[in-house]
């Protein structure tokens, strides 16, 4: 009886550190983003509010690699131009491996209004 207790108190405990790492990792290695459309964050291409590259730089590259065991590490992520605040937007940032590999990400708006732009890049 003691055994049995303590066999279903190990595999409770084990099930819920797996599902807490789990849902860690989930939260921490997502892809999306919600940035705010202000002075500094906003750039203009062709003639439509844009978030700046450099937001979007700093952010994929920051988010890319969150976890050792999710994506790669990257350096340098660049940017051709600001990411359009239009849904359905795409645009294509570089960046670095450790190994000196480039890698393409792509990046796409999934809402925008006036004051933010919500977004996220694909590993």
């Amino acid at each position: 009886m003691q055994r049995s207790k303590f066999l279903v108190g190990a595999v409770g405990g084990a099930t819920a550190v797996v599902a807490l790492g789990g849902l860690g990792t989930y939260l921490l290695a997502g892809t999306e983003s919600t940035s705010g459309l202000d002075r500094y964050s906003t750039a203009s291409v062709d003639g439509h509010k844009a978030l700046a590259a450099n937001i979007v730089e700093g952010r994929t590259q920051s988010r890319y690699h969150p976890l050792p065991w999710v994506g790669d590490k990257l350096s340098a992520v660049s940017c051709p131009t600001g990411l359009k605040a239009v849904a359905g937007a795409t645009l294509t940032c570089t960046g670095k491996k450790s190994d000196g590999d480039t890698v393409r990400i792509p990046v796409r708006v999934t809402k925008a209004d006036d004051k933010s732009v919500t977004w996220k890049f694909e590993r």
